[in-house]
């Protein structure tokens, strides 16, 4: 109702008045204390989800006759590279859709072009519960990632990529703005024929204020990346997760009643699905938990199933109380 200090709502006041520019850079000031990131990088904070960035970085970092390789490991995955072929040259690096994405490719599974403009990857496949357990090798070539489901959920070295985005909506707060960080070099690939809000370069110059930005979910990222600094940093982050995802997946291996869909080696620390014994169950499953107040759970529709999401803010009781009810549910349906 009132930001502190002022005496009027945030929601009320100029984006270039001097409280909303202070709260701002604090937001940006933070992230970079977080996760280390380089002086050589900006911290941009944008509009329109994940999903604008599916065409922004081709139109961006494409130059003229340029080409650059994904690698499609998801449904998001392949959302970004049907929209970045709409733009330009893009091939496909790699794919594990033959085995129903349930792992990510090894790094000899990878055909990767050294004369590629960037590589694009998706760090974590929310729908089939899968995640790199480390950035693939793309050499000299840019690396850019969807880090959107799994960002600041373990430390990242910021170094080893070209940009970054990240939708806000599953571990930065609350949806409306998106997180990009992009190398500066890359910012001079902008064509000067792009029109000015799909271009990082003038979003850069002015700030991520071109235009009127989302103060509010900015505000709200800040101050979850203030709660994610206060409970340790993004390596007790990563210990905590791995905890959380060790309570299910350890139930998913000794169960014969529930089968897990990722491969061990790429299971997700934030997305665990699973499958029941038959759709019927799984539906009696989903239903009864939500009785017990456990909500959400049932799987993309897609691909069926049961979904448990545990992000960063999810806590690790809340796990333990769903491996009790999946205990119970076995034993009174297995």
């Amino acid at each position: 109702m009132e930001f502190p200090g002022v005496g009027m709502s945030l929601l009320e006041m100029s984006h270039r008045s001097k409280p909303v520019v202070a709260m701002i850079e604090s937001a940006e000031e933070d992230i970079r204390q977080l996760a280390g990131i380089p002086d050589n990088y900006r911290v941009l904070f944008l509009q329109g989800g994940a999903s604008l960035q599916f065409s922004m970085v081709p139109m961006n970092l494409l130059t003229p006759n340029g080409k650059a390789d994904h690698i499609v490991t998801g449904n998001f995955a392949k959302l970004a590279l049907q929209d970045a072929q709409k733009v330009g040259n893009i091939r496909v690096a790699g794919s594990t859709e033959d085995s129903n994405f349930d792992h990510v490719p090894s790094q000899d599974e990878l055909d990767l072009d050294p004369g590629a403009e960037y590589v694009h990857f998706t760090g974590n496949n929310t729908i089939y519960g899968t995640q790199w357990p480390t950035e693939p090798d793309v050499g000299d070539v840019p690396l850019v990632a969807d880090l959107s489901s799994n960002i600041f959920s373990k430390p990242i070295d910021v170094s080893r990529y070209g940009l970054v985005y990240a939708g806000a909506q599953k571990n930065l707060g609350a949806a409306g703005v998106t997180l990009i960080l992009v190398r500066d070099d890359l910012l001079s690939r902008s064509p000067e024929n792009l029109p000015a809000m799909l271009k990082y370069s003038v979003h850069a110059k002015g700030k991520s204020a071109h235009n009127t930005p989302p103060v509010f979910s900015i505000y709200i990222l800040g101050l979850v990346v203030k709660w994610l600094a206060q409970q340790g940093g993004l390596e007790h982050m990563e210990r905590l997760n791995q905890d959380k995802a060790k309570l299910l997946y350890d139930e998913l291996d000794s169960s014969e009643f529930f089968r897990g869909h990722a491969l061990p080696e790429h299971r997700s620390l934030m997305n665990v699905t699973f499958r029941l014994p038959n759709p019927e169950l799984e539906t009696r499953f989903a239903t009864e938990a939500t009785a017990e107040g456990m909500v959400e759970l049932k799987g993309h529709r897609s691909v069926g199933g049961i979904r448990a999401s545990i992000y960063n803010a999810f806590p690790k009781e809340g796990v333990a109380t769903l491996v009790s009810f999946m205990k119970e549910f076995e034993r009174t349906h297995g």
